[in-house]
């Protein structure tokens, strides 16, 4: 079930990715970085379950990268519509946005309220002034 929906994930970033690069180089750069960061932890933790599921380590490292390579293949699907239908990336990119404030809104934010301590209240405020940051960084490439 992991591995299907982590493969469902990954081509669905891959097509953000091949939409963005559509809209302009530096656009497909940011969303290349963008999901490149949020990548790293997500698939640390898929590893985490994979092994804790029964897999042997390597079959799990190459379940996961197998996984991961599907991310190629939603570029390539956002390339290839873009040869049918005219601007897709601008039918892509805000269905993409609205799907990942959707998920702030209702999966994420109610989270951070769980525990309500100085230290973790703080902790969140300063990894979102990062991801601003690292926002207003990408924005300064293009």
């Amino acid at each position: 079930m992991n591995l299907i929906g982590d493969g469902f994930h990954n081509f669905l970033d891959g097509l953000i990715i091949g939409a963005s690069y559509l809209v302009n180089i530096p656009a497909g750069i940011a969303a290349t970085t963008a999901v490149g960061l949020h990548e790293i932890p997500q698939e640390i933790g898929d590893f985490g379950i994979l092994i804790h599921g029964g897999f042997s380590r390597t079959k799990a490292l190459i379940l996961n990268f197998s996984s991961a390579l599907v991310s190629f293949v939603g570029v390539a699907v956002a390339l290839t519509l873009n040869n049918f239908v005219s601007n897709i990336q601008y039918y892509i990119i805000p269905l993409a946005i609205g799907g990942f404030i959707y998920i702030a809104g209702s999966d994420l934010i109610p989270e951070l309220h769980k525990k309500f301590t100085i230290k973790s209240t703080l902790l969140q405020l300063l990894t979102l002034i990062m991801g601003i940051l690292v926002m207003a960084g990408l924005l300064l490439l293009d």
